[in-house]
């Protein structure tokens, strides 16, 4: 990425604008990861009793209000589209930090938005 100092404030305001005009829709916005486990089921005489397991599953885990993260099961047609999901996500995240960045720019030479 080019050095943001070495912009004018016009290019650092079109820049902005053409990045938060690339946002993707934000409304399907998701955190979390993805977890793969593998289970008992607590039967007697099941096969996992023995030691191979059922599974593996795959989970979003995402932040919980009790410090623990919350496992929500995902069957494998979704898997896909969540995963879509986490890594727009995470493109969003970047975008969100190069105009924030920019605007930081802006502040340092007192500009207005």
């Amino acid at each position: 990425m080019t050095d943001l100092s070495d912009l004018s404030v016009r290019a650092l305001r079109a820049r902005r604008r053409r990045l938060a005009a690339d946002l993707s829709d934000v409304e399907t916005l998701l955190r979390g990861r993805l977890v793969r486990q593998s289970r008992r089921c607590g039967k007697p005489g099941c096969h996992c009793a023995g030691g191979e397991l059922h599974g593996p599953y795959t989970y979003l885990s995402v932040p919980g209000g009790s410090g623990r993260p919350r496992m929500i099961y995902l069957p494998a047609d979704l898997v896909d589209p969540v995963t879509g999901r986490l890594d727009a996500s995470g493109r969003i995240d970047a975008v969100l930090a190069q105009i924030a960045a920019i605007n930081t720019e802006l502040l340092a030479r007192r500009e207005r938005g």
